[in-house]
């Protein structure tokens, strides 16, 4: 597919994202690239899916498309948000028996059920709730705090995206079918523009579950792209320097 990129009168920088269902059309300045939950917890031998016996799968070959994906975003002067999934070392954010994230969090059920691992599993300032080294973020880019599986739940993200006029996101990271999809789906009815790099997302669970994500988002709330086609396209654009 055919990948074109312009300069509007006003200065802004469009690319043409290949994605399904159709293209987009994207003005660079009003893009972000957000990586969802790329932490030792997640991606990382010994972080809590281990130990809750879950998988994530394909997270090598994911780092490896995020990392690249983020040195061509970088240069093109797309904003890069971070989410950082977690909750203070008491678990006070994390709700009690009252919240349904308590029932159905499993980070917090295995905790429940081994308690040697309390205080382990996602909590802040702990490595397990650390960014994984390969992935950790550069100078410039924006970490935002979640205590939910959507990044729009109680946390900055809509402020920090509007006070930059930034109506377009491109999703990447862990896990496609929890955290990333329920954002994508808080993104829709907010009316911002998201898109999955879906070979920069690996699902938690089953196989099929990360198809099944990739379908509801093209055919429902969203399009779905590559991190291939997104390299090409923002290396198009001027570099940031020059805007």
């Amino acid at each position: 597919m055919t990948i074109t990129t312009s300069t509007s009168a006003a200065g802004r920088r469009f690319v043409t994202l290949p994605a399904r269902p159709e293209p987009l059309r994207l003005a660079v300045e009003e893009t972000a690239i957000v990586v969802v939950d790329m932490q030792n917890a997640y991606a990382s031998p010994g972080g809590y899916l281990d130990k809750a016996g879950l998988t994530a799968h394909n997270a090598g070959p994911v780092i490896t498309a995020i990392k690249e994906t983020l040195d061509s975003a970088r240069a093109a002067g797309v904003t890069v948000i971070y989410f950082q999934n977690g909750w203070d070392a008491n678990y006070v954010e994390a709700g009690g028996p009252g919240s349904p994230n308590w029932h159905k969090s499993n980070a917090l059920k295995t905790m429940r059920k081994h308690p040697e691992l309390q205080g382990q599993l996602l909590a802040k300032g702990g490595w397990d709730y650390d960014l994984i080294n390969e992935l950790k973020p550069k100078s410039g880019d924006i970490v935002v705090p979640k205590t939910r599986y959507s990044g729009f739940f109680n946390s900055v993200f809509d402020s920090t995206l509007r006070a930059r006029g930034i109506r377009n996101l491109v999703f990447c990271g862990i896990a496609t079918n929890v955290c990333v999809e329920s954002t994508m789906r808080d993104a829709f009815h907010l009316e911002y523009f998201g898109v999955l790099l879906e070979d920069a997302a690996s699902a938690s669970g089953p196989d099929f579950m990360q198809k099944a994500t990739v379908f509801n988002i093209e055919t429902f709330f969203g399009w779905v792209s590559n991190s291939a086609d997104f390299i090409r396209a923002f290396a198009q654009t001027e570099p940031a320097t020059a805007k």
